[in-house]
């Protein structure tokens, strides 16, 4: 294990070049054309010949037959970026205009990359096979990995595993947690049918900003007054639209966004239950009519239990007992829940504060980065 590391470490400077170049040019969910082509191109120029392209649509996937016998685990990366304008003053800005790597894909990319580069470098070393998975359209719903499962991603394979970094999470730090980790996501969209006119007549409208307003206040009760206190829900509204905006014109309709967190399918039922019901009844009340188009999205992301412990077993191992900390669930969503749907496996965690905390911004935040600079201290810790 420690010479794996110590070629890895060799290979950091590489891997920091990759991210950057990959973060100056980013590509949005489903449109990703050169990014696979490249991360398809890196492992070619390694020699290997096992490499899948288009797969499920514009996922790459390389294979790696070690050279003693084991299990085959699949380790996944995604790729895709988001419609965001990039803010950061720093040299490798994204160049594409309203365009950013603003969750860490880049640098789980190049990550895998060079573990992978790694690897094959030994693989007479390597017990069993490991399957390389490049993810394209992490961030938008239905998701890559449902059509990459679907194309045989997950063919012969026995675990999956996958690692997200987090830009508020200290940097060196390490966490995985068994069970639900993160939330089921899904979408909602609805249209309040009203009657428009002459804001200083509404006795001649039916003014759906009534309904929608209502609506907005009456979703927070799902989870406040009816969920278990003790299981995680979130219903939040996104995006309230009534038109081009006048002062003297009431709209004839209005459209509502949102989504809905869980961690567990009951929670999940639940509130598309309501919504539905809420919308109904509420437009009814106020004689006007609307339609709830509400889309399922990701699945919790369940970590297995074996595998969650011969993970934390391991980053104890590799990175020292004071860098593993324990975490908690998290209700943002993450799609890697199809692969966990389909075999054993364990999604965890890794931080990447920026050393300078006026740096440190969440995700999807125009200002988003993560640190890549080597720390002497952190790789010393953990030997």
């Amino acid at each position: 294990m420690e010479k794996l590391f110590k070629a890895l470490e060799q290979e950091f400077d590489n891997m920091v070049d990759f991210r950057r170049d990959m973060h100056m040019y980013p590509e949005l969910s489903h449109h990703e054309e050169k990014t696979p082509e490249k991360i398809a191109q890196f492992y070619k120029d390694l020699g290997v010949e096992d490499v899948r392209t288009k797969v499920g649509g514009r996922g790459v996937i390389a294979t790696l037959e070690g050279g003693k016998p084991g299990r085959t685990v699949a380790l996944r990366a995604d790729f895709d970026a988001l419609p965001i304008h990039d803010a950061k003053d720093v040299e490798y800005k994204s160049k594409i205009d309203g365009v950013m790597h603003a969750c860490g894909h880049d640098i789980h990319t190049s990550t895998l990359l060079h573990v992978a580069k790694v690897l094959f470098a030994n693989k007479d070393e390597v017990p069993g096979k490991i399957v390389f998975l490049h993810q394209f359209a992490e961030e938008v719903i239905p998701g890559g990995a449902k059509f990459m499962i679907e194309d045989g991603a997950l063919d012969g394979v026995d675990g999956v595993f996958g690692a997200h970094v987090i830009s508020t999470m200290p940097f060196g730090k390490v966490g995985a947690l068994p069970g639900a980790f993160m939330a089921s996501g899904d979408t909602f969209e609805i249209t309040v049918q009203g009657k428009g006119g002459h804001a200083g007549m509404p006795q001649h409208n039916k003014d759906p900003l009534t309904v929608a307003t209502n609506l907005v206040q009456s979703f927070q009760t799902i989870v406040s007054r009816d969920t278990d206190p003790l299981r995680s829900g979130v219903v939040s509204v996104t995006t309230f639209n009534t038109g081009e905006p006048n002062f003297n014109v009431i709209p004839d309709k209005v459209e509502i966004k949102g989504t809905v967190r869980t961690l567990d399918d009951d929670t999940r039922d639940n509130a598309e239950e309501k919504i539905k019901t809420m919308t109904e009844h509420i437009a009814k009340a106020y004689d006007m009519t609307a339609e709830v188009d509400y889309t399922r999205g990701y699945p919790v992301v369940v970590n297995d239990k074996d595998e969650t412990a011969r993970i934390t077993r391991l980053q104890k191992e590799v990175m020292g007992e004071k860098n593993v900390i324990d975490i908690t669930p998290q209700t943002s969503m993450e799609d890697f829940g199809y692969y966990l749907l389909e075999r054993p496996g364990c999604f965890f965690i890794v931080g990447g504060t920026m050393e300078n905390k006026e740096d440190v911004y969440p995700h999807h935040h125009p200002n988003f980065n993560v640190d890549d600079q080597y720390r002497e201290n952190v790789h010393r810790d953990r030997v």
